[in-house]
């Protein structure tokens, strides 16, 4: 993370920059799974608002006050479920999605963490299992897909 980035609590009114951002980052994923109805795609400002109802949102915010992160989470039964981990295309490579992820971590401390991805998002899998992230679920949605699922305890 450079020194002219900070991450903060996402406010009410970041919501619309973080779908933004959100439909941005989240186009590598549909050209993974060649179609663009994906969940992270098709979701509305309305969902978003009731997630931040219920959950923890941070941003991650350049000195220009540009949104070029974002995580999100929420927790039940003494685990925090962590959602929607994102970097702009532009930004990424630049240790942002550690540094999300660590201080979403903070937000929920000691308890159990757990998060998804595809097994066609060998990067993220990369991270989180460097990040102390184990798999221990798997979801076959086809012959060449499948979700993983992931915890850190």
């Amino acid at each position: 993370m450079t020194a002219m980035s900070k991450i903060t609590r996402a406010g009410y009114n970041d919501l619309p920059a973080i779908l933004e951002l959100q439909y941005l980052a989240y186009q590598t994923e549909a050209a993974r799974f060649g179609r663009n109805d994906i969940q992270p795609l098709t979701e509305t400002l309305d969902e978003l608002k009731q997630q931040y109802e219920h959950g923890t949102f941070l941003k991650l915010v350049e000195d220009d006050g540009t949104i070029t992160g974002s995580v999100r989470a929420y927790e039940k039964d003494g685990t925090a479920y962590i959602g929607k981990l994102m970097v702009h295309p532009d930004h990424r490579r630049k240790g942002y999605g550690s540094a999300l992820l660590a201080e979403i971590e903070k937000c929920f401390p000691k308890k159990r963490y757990e998060l998804f991805t595809s097994t066609r998002s060998v990067e993220n899998i990369r991270l989180y299992e460097k990040k102390g992230y184990k798999i221990f679920d798997r979801n076959q949605i086809d012959e060449e897909l499948a979700f993983v699922y992931l915890e850190k305890l």
